[in-house]
């Protein structure tokens, strides 16, 4: 699962991710070669203690973030909020929160990118692009594999902004100046 809808009425969209299954089996895969290390090994109190420590720092630093979007039309802006848990052991509480806050109005389109991940094929990850040129991505990491899943979330976030009712109005006028234009050029005969 890409991102799940948290909360969703006409003027605000709360989305979030919190790590999957692969990466919480990665955390308790190398926490327990600590806790075995630690509880077969001979060594002394302190070497245990350091097993311990040490893979447990490891298995956090290989946990995905818990990520949020929240979209607030009532103030207009965008809020991506990232927390690592790594980060806040490392910082004593003081870290690992990272927060991104953007304009709605700002934002031009949303796109569904493909990501070349080693080892494990592609990924998927829907962007953001911005009235400026800046493109920012909506999650860290990207999904391996679900590529409708992203897909659906792109078509919501698309909706809940009006960026196709905004396109649309595009074409229309834009088809319509060209119809327009045709009829001013002279029509040869052939």
């Amino acid at each position: 699962m890409y991102m799940l809808v948290e909360n969703r009425t006409s003027s605000h969209l709360h989305l979030k991710r919190s790590p999957g299954i692969r990466s919480w089996s990665l955390f308790v895969g190398i926490a327990s070669i600590g806790l075995a290390a630690a509880y077969y090994s001979a060594d002394s109190l302190a070497w245990k203690l350091f097993y311990m420590a040490g893979c447990f720092f490891v298995a956090a630093q290989n946990l995905e973030q818990w990520e949020e979007a929240v979209f607030d039309k009532n103030k207009g802006t965008v809020c991506l909020k990232t927390f690592n848990l790594y980060k806040k052991i490392l910082t004593f509480s003081k870290g690992g929160n990272e927060q991104v806050v953007a304009l709605l109005n700002e934002i031009r389109d949303v796109n569904v990118e493909e990501e070349t991940v080693r080892y494990f094929g592609k990924g998927y990850l829907v962007v953001l692009r911005f009235v400026t040129g800046f493109s920012h991505p909506l999650t860290q990491s990207a999904v391996l594999g679900c590529r409708s899943d992203v897909e659906a979330v792109a078509k919501l976030i698309t909706s809940f902004l009006e960026l196709d009712r905004i396109e649309s109005q595009q074409d229309l006028s834009q088809s319509s100046e060209t119809e327009a234009s045709d009829a001013d050029e002279p029509q040869d005969k052939y």
